[in-house]
C-alpha cells in the first residue's frame, strides 16, 4: 500500500505542508498552528490549521503547554486583576458553584491563579490575563483520491460545515494530478468549501478552488436530520440555531486543545515501544514499520498487531541512544519538534 495515498499518510503531509506554507499563495502574517483529528462531538476535522497573533500567541505560554478546558478558561478570563471574592468576581456559571471552586484549586495547581482564604471565604487574584491569541480556524478534510464517489459523500459533511460556521474556511485536500478538477465533483461540493491540490512528495500545493470566508461572528445553522428517502422525499431538515458565543467558546477550546496536541501526537495512540517501530526522515519524521517494511497507518500500529514485538529489555539499559529505549527517545524527538511550534514563556 502506497503510504501517502492513505488518508494518514497523506493527513501527516497535509499537516507538514500547512506548518511550512499556509496561507497558500500568501505572505505569512499570522502565527500559525496545526494539528489533526480535533472538532467537535458531531463533527471532526482531519486537519486544522490556527492563525494566531504572533504575540498574543506568545501570552499564551504563560499558561503552560497543557490545554484548557472550558471550566479552566472560565475562570482564567474572568479572574480579576485585584483580590476579590471568586462569587463576586466571576460570573454565574449555571451550575453549582462547588464545581467552580474544583476548577479554581486545578488553575491554582498549575501555577495560572493566585488564591488566598478570608475566612472561609476563597479570594482569587489573576496571574496574567488571558490574552485574545486566535485570529482564525480554518478546516482541512483530506482525501488523495477525490473520485465522484468520495465527492458525494464529502458534499454533506461540508454542508453542515457551512451551514454552523465555526471554521472560518472550509477546504478539501486532495492529491495533486497535474489535471484540472473535475466540474463534476464541484457539483457535489458546496461552493463555499475550498479545494487544495497538493502533491504530496514534494509538499507543495495548488489553490483549485477558493473558499469563502465564512461568517463566524453571526448565528449558525446546526443541521441535526435530512430527509432520507431519496429524491422524491421532501419532507424537511431538523436543525438548530447555533449562537455566536457559543461558536466562540467552541473555536476556543478547540484552539486549546489544538494548542496542547499539534499534529505530531499521532505517537501518542500508535506502538513507538515495538522493536520494528522506526521513523523515517525526508523533511519530516514519519512512521515506518521494520516488519512490515512500510509506512504503517495509525490503525495498524496498536496493540492488535500481529507483529507487535515489545522492545528487548537490553534496548532500555546502557543508555541507549540515551536512557529509556528507542521508542521513548522517539516520542521525546516528536515531543521537542511539537514544541518548537509553541512560543517560549
Amino acid at each position: 500500500m502506497d503510504f501517502v495515498a492513505s488518508e494518514f499518510g497523506f493527513e501527516l503531509r497535509t499537516c507538514r505542508w500547512a506548518e511550512r506554507a499556509w496561507p497558500p499563495g500568501e505572505p505569512r502574517e499570522s502565527a500559525v498552528l496545526v494539528a489533526r483529528q480535533l472538532g467537535t462531538k458531531r463533527r471532526r476535522w482531519d486537519t486544522v490549521v490556527l492563525e494566531c497573533d504572533p504575540e498574543g500567541l506568545r501570552e499564551r505560554s504563560r499558561f503552560g503547554p497543557e490545554r484548557l478546558d472550558g471550566d479552566l478558561l472560565d475562570v482564567v478570563q474572568h479572574a480579576p486583576e485585584e483580590w476579590a471574592y471568586y462569587r463576586d468576581a466571576l460570573p454565574d456559571p449555571g451550575y453549582p458553584w462547588r464545581y467552580v471552586r474544583e476548577s479554581i484549586h486545578r488553575a491554582d495547581d498549575r501555577g495560572i491563579l493566585e488564591t488566598r482564604r478570608d475566612g472561609r471565604r476563597i479570594e482569587i487574584r489573576r496571574r496574567w490575563p488571558y490574552p485574545d491569541w486566535l485570529e482564525r480556524v480554518i478546516a482541512i478534510e483530506n482525501k488523495p483520491d477525490l473520485d465522484a464517489s468520495a465527492a458525494r459523500v464529502l458534499g454533506p459533511q461540508l454542508e453542515f460545515d457551512v451551514a454552523t460556521a465555526l471554521a472560518d474556511e472550509v477546504w478539501v485536500a486532495t492529491r495533486t494530478t497535474g489535471e484540472r478538477v473535475e466540474p463534476a465533483l464541484l457539483e457535489d461540493l458546496p461552493v463555499e468549501a475550498g479545494i487544495l491540490a497538493l502533491d504530496p512528495d514534494g509538499l507543495t500545493a495548488e489553490v483549485a478552488w477558493y473558499p469563502r470566508t465564512l461568517a463566524v461572528d453571526e448565528p449558525g445553522t446546526r443541521i441535526l436530520e435530512r430527509p432520507s428517502g431519496g429524491i422524491r422525499d421532501a419532507s424537511a431538515s431538523r436543525f438548530e440555531y447555533v449562537e455566536p458565543d457559543e461558536k466562540a467558546a467552541t473555536r476556543l477550546a478547540i484552539a486549546e486543545r489544538a494548542y496542547e496536541r499539534g499534529w505530531r501526537s499521532y505517537v501518542d495512540t500508535m506502538r513507538p515501544d515495538c522493536r520494528y517501530f522506526e521513523t523515517r526522515t525526508d523533511g519530516q519524521a514519519l512512521p515506518f514499520c521494520a516488519a512490515k517494511g512500510r509506512q504503517q497507518t495509525a490503525r495498524e500500529c496498536a496493540g492488535s498487531c500481529g507483529d507487535f514485538e515489545p522492545e528487548p529489555p537490553a534496548w532500555r539499559q546502557l543508555g541507549w541512544p540515551i536512557e529509556g529505549g528507542p521508542g521513548k527517545r522517539i516520542r521525546a524527538v516528536l515531543e521537542d519538534r511539537r514544541e518548537r511550534r509553541r512560543p517560549e514563556r
